[in-house]
């Protein structure tokens, strides 16, 4: 087998190892690899090897996707017969320099001609200490090159013999030593010599494009980048998410209809069967395949024939975090355990739970949560836009931008939602101090000119859900046994009064239709759900890094995270929907008895839960 397999998670093919991301194999021989684009991702008959994922109008829709929406391609190793069985996603093995730490030797792709699984040996030494030099060439229109070191080593050409110095790829003249001042970069055929500067700026000139296509490409004015293969900014997967919500998440799952309707090559056969004859027989291979009656198969073409499964309806949704939120706070009639969003509504359970008993503060806490839900059951798609470089335009998958599909993952999973009284948060985004701390983020966040997988409307009641998440992320991390890197947020947040938004939801999704394992929905239950929630309100009132983090002014990238540190609010980074920024606990607790803090009425900020008491007084 004339080639090397890298074991890769479905979710970080639309993450940190989606296309044109750089990887480590984790076989031996180790080599850095560059995921190809979604042009190769094909079987061996030239067609996309990834399954279409149906039932995803409202979705596409909603993202603004015409293309269609295919699972990446999968694949196993055959222990017995050393085979694949499957479609690999393509990936060529770059940086194709390799530097020889002994010698100082740099040799082009010295593997050709060899089995991936051969250990190599530098070609002059015979030493064994030959890696693949860990520097490429980025430009930020998305390219990514080998390092010109020839280009390099002759940018200070001083005699006609180094002007006149011809590239060769097939042989080794060129030495990379290390020094007390950085690298050193000669020629050892015309003594031509210049100093490797691992951030210089120079031109890409007509290079390839990726690393794994041969063409050519035109790039800008702008001066390509030398960075070490470890730069975060060397690529940055670009990704949207939505729910499959109703109708779409009703369809009824493993009916003859629907095993059809998913089979497009099965339906295209019956389509392409012009006389009747032709006809019958694909309706019975049909019948036959899908373990049915001939019948049936004749009244699923009629039903699909006829617009299944939407019948003439278009699913377009207009707003996207409308629609989930409609979707989560409404009963959903006759929800059934396999749809694809199932809930279980305890609004009412948790709107009779306060008693006479109750501490006031524990009353305040149960009067600002409207909506309490259990999510048993969710469905997530999440979509690869494509990938950038030194933060530049986005590059699509398929690089060209002519692709007809975009790669996408179905994850099931779990949650718990709840939104916050409309009336109550309404006075509160009213309060002028709010508001005047508020301004500090906007204002901040317009100058930082940060870019997110999800479009961020700053606002006081954004900050005031986002820290909330977070803080309750970190409870749900210590109480339901699940780790926060596994957790998510999504924040429905908006004060337009036709349509006013203020709900959390936290789940859990994973790449399997099993989903997960019911622990978080489980504590949406009241009885559980009110020590949950209590905590959160407690420890926001409290960080181990107080007084700092509470009389912080601003933290963080572009200072976009007051009170908020990793003692208190910040959470992994993946289950943050804005890079764990937008974080502020002093919207939640106050700052009126912060450490006797001065300050003029305009500042000084009572408790969230102040609001809560004087509403329902």
């Amino acid at each position: 087998m004339n080639y090397q397999t890298i074991p890769v998670r479905l979710s970080h093919l639309l993450r940190h190892s989606s296309v044109g991301a750089i990887l480590r194999s984790s076989e031996k021989p180790q080599y850095f690899l560059a995921i190809e684009d979604t042009r190769q991702w094909v079987d061996k008959h030239g067609y996309p090897a990834g399954k279409l994922i149906p039932y995803v109008e409202g979705v596409r829709s909603a993202l603004g996707i015409d293309q269609e929406l295919r699972t990446p391609p999968t694949a196993s190793k055959n222990k017995q017969n050393n085979t694949i069985d499957g479609v690999c996603i393509p990936a060529c093995r770059f940086p194709s320099w390799m530097h020889c730490g002994k010698c100082d030797g740099l040799y082009f792709k010295p593997w050709r001609k060899k089995p991936a699984d051969e250990p190599l040996v530098c070609p002059k030494c015979k030493h064994s200490n030959i890696k693949q030099a860990p520097w490429v060439f980025i430009h930020p229109n998305g390219h990514m090159a080998d390092i010109p070191w020839h280009y390099i080593a002759h940018q200070n050409a001083k005699t006609p013999d180094q002007n006149n110095c011809k590239h060769d790829w097939n042989s080794s003249y060129l030495k990379l030593r290390k020094s007390n001042n950085g690298y050193n970069l000669s020629c050892m055929r015309c003594s031509a010599f210049n100093k490797f500067d691992e951030s210089a700026r120079i031109p890409y000139g007509m290079t390839s494009s990726q690393p794994w296509l041969r063409e050519t490409t035109e790039t800008s004015e702008d001066l390509a980048v030398i960075m070490s293969i470890n730069d975060s900014r060397i690529h940055t997967s670009e990704s949207d998410s939505a729910l499959v919500i109703p109708p779409e998440s009703r369809i009824r799952r493993g009916s003859v209809i629907d095993r059809l309707y998913c089979n497009t090559k099965l339906r295209d056969r019956i389509a392409r069967a012009k006389n009747p004859l032709a006809i019958k027989r694909e309706t019975r291979k049909a019948a036959e395949e899908l373990n049915c009656s001939k019948s049936e198969v004749v009244r699923a073409v009629s039903e699909i024939e006829n617009g299944y499964p939407y019948y003439g309806a278009n699913p377009t949704i207009d707003d996207l975090l409308l629609s989930e939120f409609g979707a989560l706070c409404g009963i959903i009639p006759n929800n059934l355990e396999d749809e694809d969003l199932v809930t279980e509504h305890y609004s009412e359970q948790w709107s009779t739970c306060v008693t006479d008993e109750m501490a006031a503060s524990t009353k305040a806490v149960i009067n600002s949560i409207s909506n309490l839900v259990a999510v048993t059951r969710l469905k997530e798609i999440q979509v690869l836009r494509g990938f950038s470089r030194m933060g530049g335009d986005l590059t699509p998958p398929d690089i060209i931008g002519k692709s007809k599909w975009l790669p996408a993952l179905e994850m099931y999973g779990e949650g718990l939602f709840i939104t916050i009284d409309e009336e109550i948060l309404s006075r509160w985004e009213s309060s002028l101090p709010i508001q005047k701390r508020a301004a500090d983020f906007i204002e901040r966040f317009a100058a930082a000119d940060m870019n997110f997988n999800v479009e961020i409307q700053v606002s006081p009641r954004f900050l005031l859900l986002h820290t909330i998440s977070h803080l309750l992320i970190r409870q749900l991390e210590a109480v339901a046994g699940y780790p926060a890197a596994s957790l998510k947020e999504r924040i429905y947040y908006s004060s337009n009064r036709n349509a006013p938004m203020a709900g959390i939801l936290v789940y859990v999704a994973v790449p399997d239709s099993s989903g997960s394992l019911g622990g978080l929905a489980e504590h949406a239950k009241p009885d559980k759900f009110i020590r949950l929630i209590s905590s959160v309100f407690e420890h926001a009132e409290w960080c181990s890094l107080d007084p700092v983090c509470s009389e912080h002014e601003g933290q963080g990238p572009g200072l976009l995270n007051k009170a908020a540190c990793h003692g208190c609010a910040l959470i992994p980074e993946p289950s943050c929907i804005c890079g764990n920024l937008l974080l502020d606990r002093t919207f939640i607790k106050g700052n009126l008895d912060d450490f006797n803090q001065e300050g003029s009425d305009e500042t000084r900020i009572p408790p969230f839960l102040t609001f809560a008491q004087q509403i329902r007084k």
